[in-house]
């Protein structure tokens, strides 16, 4: 067995043959290396207990070599003893300089070898006996401060728990005015006082950032949760039911809290962190994606496997708040954003999302004036039959003319509407206008005396017991029969409460008044109720009918709609139709009419009449 290993590094092999003759009584293990760079590459590998190395090499002299390996850490220790016929003050003082630890000069003296390198064996192994020693000491300090620790900790146990004896009915009274009875969760209260503090101690610390000119770090974060589903399951199991479901939410939301983070209950199905663990941006959107993550996962309760998701709004805590209200206000708004987007996602507050929330609360009051000054406006689409281009009918749709901000896109307002309950008395109207116009161009142009009128449902419209009544009452007093009537209904609404719908459908169907069901094939609408259904037409949503042609999917999607359409005895109206060759493979299909700039965007009553009435 070896004593140490020993790497030559030297570009003349016949140099080795030499040094591996005088040490070959030595017992060391000898390894050789015929550049510098190999032999770097290598000292993992031959894990050498003192170098020898040769100062005329010619990729890389000895002096770079050696200043190469003193910088690595792990090699500072090993002993290198430079080789060189060298023999001035000023070469020997560079091979130093470099790091070397002895030399020996050439021609190499077999004793003078011997002698140094085992010296500086003997000093690599007292250094290697002394760094286990220091280690040892080290641990055995570890070992004392741990066994001191313990003790204070058990001393610190009694004494805490001494104190807590004294102090439990005192925090008992607190707890219970900082805490929700229902889930134990900390109130409203409470969270304010915690982010108030919170506010503090960021204001602080940006105090001292800005005197010492340092970029303050991520300090804390709101997060506003809302179940989206919960108001659904209170009403149908109960409100009982529903306080179970809560506590069993509050005790999940408590498995993502780390350090002094909270979870608050704020009121009904709201709930409130203040984040101030997170590290960093990063770490707080990895804590609210496993939020969103497990809440995709249904929870049980008894016999129930119930699905709520949940929408976050998340604001990062910074010096241009000053109360607590302006973060949850803040955190509420980026909430509502979220929910608007889609069920279980979250969205980070920015401050245009406070100015939409205003220009929003503003656009609101405004519609419901709207409705009273007659700033809205109804134009009209034509439906044209695909293989005549005749007229056979006009899609109401409401536009609004604003009279400081010009046209408002009906994306803008209706979803306000929608969220408000404005779009009830919104669609009444429309569908008034709507009729008005109808029976004024009938009674002026024989080209509209078959062409009927279609006007967009929501489902609160399909909700109101007074839909029935208040489209009579507009049949009745603009002189139309039923059949000059069209509602549109988008296919989710359709499976929202069947059994409803089915009953409100046959008292469409008795009125002969007409129903289409608008955008077909992106809802989730069941074919078992499909043929029960008293509707007229499937509309193809435009969506299938972009790009449409015989090699893009679209168009097995729609062979497949309009083939159902004619089993059911349906007609079809493709919406979207931009070009002729969307026209052209719609014909081909089958699809009997349609929608879209092809044949005219949504024009003026007035203009109707120009492109329409001879």
């Amino acid at each position: 067995m070896f004593h140490a290993a020993i790497l030559v590094i030297d570009d003349e092999p016949t140099n080795f043959d030499v040094i591996e003759s005088f040490l070959s009584q030595q017992n060391y293990q000898l390894y050789y290396m015929s550049s510098g760079k190999e032999a770097i590459a290598a000292l993992d590998l031959l894990q050498p207990d003192a170098i020898l190395l040769d100062v005329m090499m010619p990729d890389m002299n000895g002096i770079d070599v050696c200043q190469h390996i003193k910088s690595l850490a792990k090699w500072q220790a090993v002993p290198i003893i430079i080789i060189t016929a060298l023999s001035t003050s000023d070469d020997l003082a560079r091979c130093l300089e470099a790091g070397a630890d002895d030399y020996v000069s050439k021609p190499i003296n077999k004793l003078e070898l011997r002698s140094r390198l085992q010296a500086m064996l003997r000093i690599k192994r007292q250094y290697d006996d002394l760094q286990v020693a220091l280690e040892w000491q080290a641990a055995l300090k570890a070992e004392r401060i741990e066994l001191l620790a313990k003790h204070n900790d058990e001393l610190g146990q009694k004494v805490k728990e001494r104190t807590a004896e004294l102090e439990v009915q005192a925090e008992r009274i607190r707890h219970n005015a900082l805490h929700d009875p229902l889930t134990a969760l900390p109130n409203r209260n409470f969270l304010l006082e915690r982010i108030e503090a919170a506010l503090a101690r960021s204001k602080a610390a940006q105090a001292t950032s800005s005197s010492t000119a340092v970029e303050p770090s991520f300090q804390y974060a709101v997060l506003f949760l809302d179940l989206d589903r919960f108001k659904v399951i209170n009403d149908s199991l109960g409100h009982l039911f529903g306080d179970q479901l809560l506590v069993i939410i509050a005790r999940q939301l408590e498995t993502y809290l780390q350090g002094a983070d909270m979870v608050a209950r704020f009121g009904g199905d709201e709930f409130v962190f203040l984040i101030e663990s997170a590290s960093c941006l990063e770490a707080l959107m990895e804590r609210v994606e496993q939020i969103l993550c497990d809440f995709q996962n249904p929870i049980r309760l008894k016999a129930y496997q119930l699905f709520v998701g949940v929408s976050i709004g998340i604001v990062l805590g910074n010096a241009d708040y000053h109360e607590p209200a302006e973060l949850i206000r803040d955190a509420d708004i980026a909430m509502y954003q979220a929910k608007a987007k889609a069920t279980n996602t979250f969205e980070v507050f920015a401050l245009e999302m406070r100015t939409r929330a205003l220009q929003r609360l503003t656009l609101e009051s405004e519609l419901r004036q709207a409705l009273e000054r007659d700033e809205l406006l109804v134009y009209y689409q034509p439906i044209v039959e695909m293989e005549s281009d005749r007229l056979i009918g006009l899609e109401a749709l409401v536009r609004w003319q604003h009279p400081l901000r010009g046209f408002i896109s009906p994306g803008e307002f209706v979803p306000i509407a929608e969220e408000t309950g404005l779009v009830v008395p919104l669609d009444r109207w429309v569908l008034r206008q709507a009729c008005q116009q109808l029976a004024i161009w009938r009674a002026q142009y024989a080209a509209f005396a078959s062409v009927r009128v279609s006007v967009n449902l929501s489902a609160q419209d399909l909700r109101s017991t007074r839909l029935l009544s208040d489209i009579d009452t507009i049949l009745r007093d603009t002189k139309l029969a039923g059949s000059c009537l069209t509602l549109e209904i988008t296919e989710s609404m359709l499976v929202e409460d069947i059994e409803p719908t089915l009953v409100l459908l046959a008292e469409l169907h008795d009125r002969n008044i007409r129903v289409s069901i608008d955008d077909f094939g992106t809802g989730y609408s069941s074919l078992n109720y499909l043929h029960q259904l008293h509707v007229d037409y499937l509309k193809i949503d435009r969506s299938f009918v972009n790009q449409l042609s015989p090699n893009h999917p679209n168009y097995q999607v729609v062979n497949t709609i309009i083939a159902l359409s004619q089993q059911l005895g349906l007609m079809t109206i493709a919406e979207g139709i931009e070009m002729a060759e969307q026209k052209y493979w719609l014909g081909q299909l089958g699809c009997t009419l349609g929608q879209g700039y092809f044949f005219a965007k949504p024009l003026s009553s007035g203009e109707i009449e120009r492109q329409f009435c001879p």
